[in-house]
């Protein structure tokens, strides 16, 4: 037997599995599994896309400089105060990697990010799972779970996969009643598509244990360069940088990201369309019988009956080509996750799910 073994913990982590593009004898396929922007990414990106291609032998600059001054002039931002990731993953990696090991704990939401988890385990902590009430977090039940060996909470707000989000005094309240030495992360990775809302950015300003993580995945549609950032006190930024690898962003991934922070009239765009049709989707499948919570992000998570109603109903939407999220592993098993498509996958996945609720039950089980 090998003398060569892992860290503690990281033997207890599950491989990650993505979700399906592809459905077998099916070529019309809609992926809405993912959160994608059905958009994509604006027409000033995919120049500047064009153009970073001509220095691809240049090795990139360490200090991010000007991607964080882009970010940091439109959201009116320390530049000084933001590090940069491989998506925002990567900062909740270098957060955890800084602040966790052996013994600590880490407390999440219960169907909070299933990174959350792995990020523990992967530094030897104890993943803390804290109730939720009505897939919304409950701030109550999060600082009472919180003990002397917890060193950082994680929230996503708005949350994934539930949609719902609390509001800043409840977000400042979970800051204030934290543990002494205890970090709060606001990943905000659904941050824009909320009007006006700033993912957290004034509690940093005003707290010296709240780190923000925001993402150029979802609404800025560059899901496949995986450029993310985070916002925090310099004290904190300082000890990030020190576990970040200098070139962990290529010029490519930077470049893009600039043109697409500069340009916020694509994501106003994005954000408005996103908008009609969530409300659209969520009304037409409430009347088919298929509930879900006001969605504050880019897609809706839809309740059914039980675990086997979810089930069949997604079995019914792959063999129409359409591909949603089953969420048991979050703790939701009678829930499917939606993203909210363009308007001809809203009325398809609508259709198909009234028409799967209709022979289900009449007897079609």
């Amino acid at each position: 037997m090998s003398v060569i073994s892992p860290q503690p913990g990281i033997m207890d982590i599950d491989l990650y599995v993505g979700g399906s593009s592809t459905v077998e004898g099916v070529t019309d396929v809609v992926k809405l599994s993912s959160n994608e922007n059905p958009l994509g990414s604006s027409d000033v990106v995919k120049v500047a896309h064009a153009k970073t291609s001509h220095n691809l032998h240049r090795y990139p600059a360490t200090d991010h400089a000007g991607l964080r001054t882009a970010i940091a002039d439109v959201h009116g931002l320390d530049a000084e105060r933001i590090i940069c990731g491989v998506g925002s993953d990567e900062v909740l990696q270098f957060v955890t990697q800084a602040f966790a090991g052996e013994g600590d704990e880490i407390i999440y939401p219960e169907h909070g990010f299933s990174m959350y988890p792995i990020l523990a385990k992967m530094v030897g902590a104890k993943p803390v799972a804290v109730p939720e009430r009505e897939r919304t977090v409950d701030v109550d039940a999060m600082l009472a779970a919180c003990t002397k060996k917890t060193k950082i909470m994680f929230i996503a707000n708005p949350g994934n996969p539930t949609g719902t989000m609390i509001g800043g005094n409840e977000v400042a309240r979970l800051a204030d009643g934290l543990p002494k030495g205890c970090i709060l992360v606001h990943d905000g990775a659904y941050t824009e598509y909320v009007e006006g809302f700033d993912g957290g950015a004034s509690l940093v300003e005003s707290r010296d244990n709240v780190v923000m993580t925001r993402t150029f995945s979802k609404i800025y549609g560059l899901g496949g360069l995986r450029v993310g950032w985070g916002y925090a006190p310099k004290e904190i930024i300082d000890v990030l940088n020190r576990v970040r690898q200098p070139f962990n962003l290529s010029n490519i991934q930077m470049d893009v990201a600039e043109a697409a922070v500069r340009d916020q009239e694509w994501v106003a765009k994005c954000r408005t369309e996103n908008a009609r049709m969530r409300a659209w989707l969520a009304e037409a499948l409430a009347e088919n019988g298929v509930p879900s919570d006001t969605s504050t992000s880019n897609f809706i998570l839809a309740r059914f009956a039980d675990q086997a109603e979810a089930e069949a109903c997604d079995d019914h939407l792959t063999g129409e080509g359409l591909i949603v999220r089953r969420v048991t592993g979050y703790g939701l098993p009678n829930c499917l996750r939606i993203t909210v498509g363009d308007e001809p996958a809203c009325r398809r996945v609508a259709h198909a799910v009234g028409k799967f609720k209709a022979e289900y039950h009449g007897g079609s089980k």
